[in-house]
């Protein structure tokens, strides 16, 4: 085999496999990407649920830490020291995967923010080392459509500023996400911005039961608050539960099904909660495993009301009417482009009676709302498949040279 032939070989990285729909949903639109564009590439994963990664999507996947105990909170001795050898290992580690690619693709997700609790040392340390390592063997790095927002925490900003500095190719989901970047001192000059990549996704069929009565979806989510928030982290959770409670229950008092959403594994005892405290079987959670499960979902719904910003896509992207149960300013963006800017209310001030207020007069409006979103969703579609078309220049040439795609940038 000559070297013009050898198969060309791509990583995806990431905290996939994890639990969260939204991260899985964003791999799973560029896996199908690169089986299209690029079917005889060499496709593996390193990521924080290996085991899922490679039963669900049919490829090999390595776990993204060497200590399996990372994302737990370390208070023995024995478990600080594991943790601290976890660092050390994890160098050798990534060293060793990144050296065997051409290019690696971190693929969408808010990979460069802190709108939820995060840890210098966890996932900022591993896409660091990762990009780090990209450099030093001439792997190029993309980070794809990925999210970002200001960070206070220091050494996550460190971190956060010389992974996406030493990455060979940058593009943001958002034009906010491009300008947090830019004032923490990287040169986005050359950096585009697109959509999310979960607008790429196929979207389900039309509803069969179109014309008749449909559930209210409510999308639930674990939320403290974010990274800057901690020593609120409680006070904050129990106003967005009580408020989304009262919420759900004056739905149900006016006969109202409500089908409860979730994005996490982490969002299942939020939506438990909400069922134990209305106490009605008005009130169901659907047992949804993917975005393709939520946008069934949300595709059957008079209307939605979610919190986690993948569940807002969904809806949006199957154009039933939403409101964002908003906690950054990624979600606001996504709902101003998407023509629902007025639909916006704030996770951490839940107030059931306002909230009540703007979901009339979103169901008031659902006809016209839904012709904007079919507008909208058309020009997100066309931005989300010209990332692709952009990212497949860079990184997958169609001819020429193998070792072209090692190039440092």
């Amino acid at each position: 085999m000559t070297v013009d032939e050898t198969p060309v070989r791509i990583g995806l990285f990431g905290l996939l496999g994890s639990g969260n729909s939204g991260n899985d949903g964003s791999l799973e639109a560029v896996l199908d990407q690169l089986r299209a564009r690029r079917p005889g590439a060499v496709v593996d994963a390193m990521c924080g649920g290996p085991e899922t990664v490679a039963t669900r999507y049919g490829i090999p996947a390595t776990r993204l830490n060497w200590y399996r105990g990372e994302y737990r909170t370390a208070s023995r001795v024995g478990s600080i020291a594991a943790k601290g050898l976890g660092k050390l290992v994890d160098v050798v580690r990534t060293a060793a995967w990144v050296r065997r690619h051409d290019a690696v693709i971190v693929p969408g997700t808010g990979v460069l923010e802190t709108t939820l609790p995060l840890r210098p040392w966890g996932f900022p340390y591993s896409l660091f080392l990762l990009c780090a390592m990209g450099r030093l063997f001439g792997t190029r790095v993309a980070l794809v459509s990925v999210g970002a927002g200001p960070i206070g925490n220091r050494p996550t900003r460190v971190l956060t500023r010389w992974s996406t500095r030493l990455a060979a190719y940058r593009s943001y989901r958002d034009a906010a996400s491009r300008e947090a970047m830019r004032a923490m001192g990287v040169d986005t000059a050359r950096d585009e911005v697109y959509a999310d990549l979960v607008f790429a996704l196929p979207a389900p069929a039309a509803n069969e039961s179109a014309g008749m009565p449909g559930p209210v979806c409510v999308g639930v989510m674990d939320f403290h608050g974010n990274n800057d928030e901690r020593d609120r982290a409680e006070e904050i959770h129990r106003r967005y539960l009580d408020g989304t409670t009262r919420f759900v229950r004056a739905l149900v008092e006016e006969g109202r099904p409500v089908r409860l959403l979730t994005g996490d594994e982490l969002d299942r005892p939020v939506a438990a909660a909400i069922v134990d405290a209305v106490g009605s079987p008005l009130v169901t959670v659907a047992e949804a495993a993917s975005l393709a499960d939520l946008m069934k979902e949300t595709a059957c719904a008079d209307s939605v009301v979610a919190t986690r910003y993948h569940n807002i896509v969904c809806a949006l992207k199957v154009g039933t009417p939403t409101l964002a149960l908003s906690y950054s300013t990624k979600s606001d963006v996504l709902m101003a482009e998407m023509g629902m800017a007025a639909y916006c209310h704030p996770a951490r001030e839940a107030d059931a009676d306002r909230l009540l207020e703007q979901f009339r007069e979103l169901e008031r409006n659902a006809a016209t709302l839904r012709q904007i979103l079919v507008e909208r969703n058309l020009a997100v579609a066309r931005r989300v498949e010209q990332q692709f078309t952009d990212l497949a220049a860079v990184l997958l040439p169609a001819s020429g040279p193998h070792h072209a795609l090692r190039e440092a940038p």
